[in-house]
C-alpha cells in the first residue's frame, strides 16, 4: 500500500506530465482560458490515463512482451510481439477517448462545445500516450501499481491545467505589458510553476 502512494505522490507533484516533462502543452495553453473548461478537459485526462495506462500494462505483460503468450501455450514462450506496443496503445487510447466524448457530449452538451477539437484531441495528447510509455519503461510490477501511476498523472496533469486556468483569470485585471499578453505570460507563468514544482523532488519517497 505505501508504495502505491508512493508511486501515485510522485506521478502527481515529481514526474508532474506537464512541469517535469512538459507533455501535453498544446492542450494545455489552449484551453486553460476559463476553470471551467480547464476542469471539464483535466477530469478527462484523468479517466482517459486511470483507464488506458492498466489496460495497456494487461495488453503489454500478457500479449505484447516476449514470452507474454506462455500462458496460452508454452510452445509461445520465445513469441515477442513487443513491435505491435505502439499502435496498440493507441488504439486503446483512441477507443477510450471516443468514449469520453460520447459521454461528455450526452450530459454535458455546453462543456463538449466549449471544449470543441480538443476533446477529441486528447487521442494524440501526448500525456496520455507518455503515460503508457512510461509504465513500459519503468516495468510496474502490478496492475495497481500502474493504476496509480495512471491516476497520479491524470491528478497531476488537472492540477496543472486548473491551476494556469484560474491565474489566467486573475490575469484579466492584471496590467500586463502589451508584448506578454496571451501566450507569452502564460509561458513565464507555467516556467514559474515548473520551478515550484520542482521543490517537490525533495520529498523522500
Amino acid at each position: 500500500m505505501e508504495n502505491l502512494i508512493n508511486i501515485f505522490v510522485k506521478s502527481v507533484f515529481i514526474d508532474n506530465m506537464i512541469f517535469a516533462y512538459f507533455l501535453g502543452m498544446c492542450s494545455y495553453l489552449a484551453v486553460s482560458k476559463t476553470v471551467k473548461t480547464s476542469m471539464g478537459l483535466g477530469i478527462a485526462v484523468i479517466f482517459v490515463l486511470g483507464i488506458t495506462v492498466p489496460v495497456d500494462y494487461v495488453l503489454e505483460n500478457y500479449v505484447l512482451k516476449e514470452g507474454a503468450l506462455v500462458w496460452l501455450s508454452p510452445s509461445l514462450a520465445d513469441v515477442d510481439l513487443g513491435f505491435l506496443s505502439f499502435i496498440m496503445f493507441i488504439a486503446i487510447i483512441a477507443s477510450m477517448v471516443q468514449l469520453v466524448e460520447m459521454i461528455v457530449e450526452k450530459f454535458s452538451p455546453a462543456l463538449y462545445a466549449s471544449l470543441g477539437i480538443f476533446l477529441p484531441l486528447i487521442a494524440v495528447n501526448c500525456a496520455i500516450l507518455g503515460g503508457s510509455l512510461f509504465m513500459q519503461e519503468r516495468q510496474y510490477n502490478t496492475i495497481a501499481e500502474a493504476t496509480s501511476f495512471g491516476l497520479g498523472s491524470g491528478l497531476g496533469w488537472f492540477l496543472a491545467i486548473v491551476g494556469i486556468a484560474a491565474i489566467r483569470e486573475k490575469l484579466r485585471y492584471s496590467n500586463v505589458p502589451v508584448p506578454l499578453r496571451g501566450l507569452g505570460i502564460t509561458f513565464i507563468i507555467t516556467g514559474l510553476m515548473g520551478i515550484a514544482f520542482m521543490s517537490f523532488m525533495g520529498i523522500k519517497l
